[in-house]
């Protein structure tokens, strides 16, 4: 699993920095403020996005996104738990996609392997198939949104 570690704190930073977001660095060993999952998962507490070293790379840019995809107004309310709908968190996975690609060293194969290794369920089987063959509503869903080329 790629982690922060792997890849470091600057490049996901800037990425949200670019998305109107803030990471915030959380010291090893300090529980993340915000994380669903707890353990080494992602937080997000309004417009800011918590990981340690030891987060891996896919857990980050999936809650940076449901902070991206969701209207700006939720945003500044939202805490832990940002999934408003299926569409919503359907376009979260494939915007993860897609930025990753924006990370040096990471890319989509990279991450969409690390989202089948993490345990995302897809009816496909995959992320890549998902991906790739079934995410037409997620794409339109960020379309709509002005966050890829219309479909």
């Amino acid at each position: 699993m790629l982690t922060l570690a792997d890849i470091g704190f600057d490049a996901a930073g800037a990425l949200l920095s670019g998305q109107g977001l803030a990471l915030v660095q959380v010291p090893d060993g300090q529980p993340i403020p915000g994380s669903y999952w707890g353990e080494v998962e992602a937080g997000l507490i309004g417009c800011t996005v918590y990981a340690r070293a030891d987060t891996p790379v896919h857990s980050l840019l999936h809650e940076a996104c449901h902070l991206i995809v969701m209207p700006p107004e939720r945003r500044a309310a939202v805490h832990t738990d940002a999934t408003d709908s299926v569409p919503e968190e359907d376009a979260a996975c494939y915007l993860q996609i897609l930025l990753a690609d924006q990370l040096p060293g990471v890319g989509r194969d990279r991450l969409m392997a690390d989202m089948d290794a993490w345990g995302y369920s897809f009816r496909l089987g995959s992320a890549r198939a998902w991906f790739e063959g079934d995410a037409e509503d997620a794409r339109a869903f960020l379309a709509t949104r002005g966050l890829v080329a219309g479909a």
